[in-house]
């Protein structure tokens, strides 16, 4: 069975990573507030890899970052097409496709219920090997969604990537083994953690 994600734990790629993400204001802290993310789990801190998208230098950094971790744990060679998750994951899918010269397509939550009533965008082949690509990852929930509408299309998935794994909420493990699947990512919150300590990024937050 496919491991349920890698060993990234603050590693110099993990470390960069979330170095940029703190330098452009993408790690958010409240914890008299606490927000509210998309699986439904109350946390002070919330990671926006969205804004990646408006901050060139950091963006190609994190792709380049990305582009080689990918190459070390899978290998563009077992990839046949890279596919974004509507919507946060669609720009990092084009990028690293862009990066590899390979097909680009992207997966929406549930079919869009007119035309070709289709849930996967682009030129997919049934059998072509896909990388599904996100912007971040708590307990994985929605990754089932995406994960079942690229394999319903024909295609196999096996890996995923994301910038980001939280890697501190419960569920994420069994989610992802129970999908058969390998979570790849560059950045956890103990790399948070550990650069916000070493930059002294607290006292901004």
């Amino acid at each position: 069975m496919p491991a349920a994600s890698d060993d990234n734990c603050e590693n110099d790629s993990g470390l960069e990573t979330a170095k940029l993400l703190l330098d452009i204001g993408a790690v958010n802290f409240r914890p008299d507030e606490p927000y509210t993310l998309t699986a439904g789990w109350a946390s002070p801190v919330y990671i926006d890899c969205r804004r990646v998208i408006s901050f060139p230098e950091a963006r190609q950094r994190i792709i380049g970052l990305a582009v080689e971790k990918l190459e070390t744990a899978i290998g563009f060679d077992n990839i046949d097409a890279v596919a974004g998750g509507e919507t946060a994951g669609i720009p990092y899918a084009a990028w690293i496709a862009e990066a590899r010269s390979k097909p680009m397509l992207y997966v929406r939550k549930e079919p869009k219920g007119f035309g070709r009533d289709a849930q996967v965008e682009g030129n997919m082949e049934p059998g072509q090997r896909v990388l599904l690509v996100e912007d971040l990852a708590t307990d994985g929930g929605s990754k089932v969604t995406f994960v079942d509408g690229l394999r319903n299309a024909g295609a196999e998935v096996v890996h995923i990537f994301v910038v980001f794994f939280y890697g501190a909420f419960p569920g994420a493990e069994e989610t992802m083994a129970g999908l058969g699947v390998t979570l790849h990512f560059l950045a956890t919150w103990n790399d948070v953690l550990k650069a916000a300590e070493e930059g002294q990024y607290f006292d901004q937050a």
